[in-house]
C-alpha cells in the first residue's frame, strides 16, 4: 500500500487529467458540428480525446485510492529536471508558434525538431553542439516536416501556412 501522500499525489494527477478532458469538453461543445467529409464535424476528434481523456482520469484515480498505482517502479533519471534541456525544447515549441505564419510550416517544424533534439540530447548528457550535428537534425526535421505538409496540402486539401504561394513550400 502506498503511503497517504503518494497516494494524495496520485489522485491530483488522476484529477489533472479529468479537468483537461472536461475542459477540453467545454471547448469542444463551442465546435460547429456540421458534417463534413465521411459525415463527421471538425468537433468529432475532440469529443473522442475529451472522452478518452475522462476515462483515463477517472481510472488513474480509482488506481490511486485503490492502494496507489500497483507494481509502480520507482522512477528511473535525476531526482530534478533537467532545466537546460527543458529551455531547449520550449524554445523550439514557442519558436514554431512564433515563426509559423512567417516562415511556413516546414521551415518552424524544422526548427522545432533542431532544437526539441538538441534539448533531448543534452538532457541524456549527449550535447554535440558540432555543425554536422546540427546539420543532420536539421535534415531529419525537413525530412519529416515536408511529407506531412505536402501529405496535409496536396493530399488532403488542407492549408498549412507555407513558405511561398505555390503550395510546395
Amino acid at each position: 500500500m502506498a503511503d497517504t501522500s503518494q497516494v494524495k499525489r496520485q489522485t491530483m494527477v488522476g484529477l489533472g487529467i479529468l479537468a483537461l478532458g472536461l475542459g477540453l469538453g467545454a471547448g469542444a461543445y463551442g465546435i460547429p458540428s456540421d458534417a463534413g467529409y465521411a459525415g463527421v464535424g471538425p468537433n468529432f476528434l475532440p469529443w473522442v480525446v475529451s472522452g478518452v481523456l475522462v476515462i483515463c482520469g477517472g481510472w488513474v484515480i480509482r488506481e490511486a485510492r485503490t492502494g496507489g498505482f500497483h507494481g509502480m517502479e520507482p522512477p528511473s533519471g535525476a531526482e530534478e529536471g533537467y532545466w537546460p534541456g527543458f529551455v531547449w525544447v520550449s524554445g523550439g515549441l514557442l519558436l514554431n508558434a512564433l515563426l509559423l505564419t512567417t516562415i511556413g510550416f516546414i521551415l518552424s517544424c524544422t526548427l522545432c525538431f533542431t532544437l526539441a533534439v538538441r534539448g533531448l540530447r543534452s538532457a541524456e548528457g549527449r550535447a554535440d553542439m558540432s555543425a554536422k550535428r546540427w546539420a543532420v537534425d536539421m535534415a531529419t526535421g525537413a525530412a519529416i516536416a515536408s511529407p506531412v505538409y505536402w501529405m496535409f496540402t496536396k493530399l488532403l486539401a488542407i492549408n498549412l501556412p507555407g513558405l511561398t504561394s505555390s503550395g510546395w513550400l
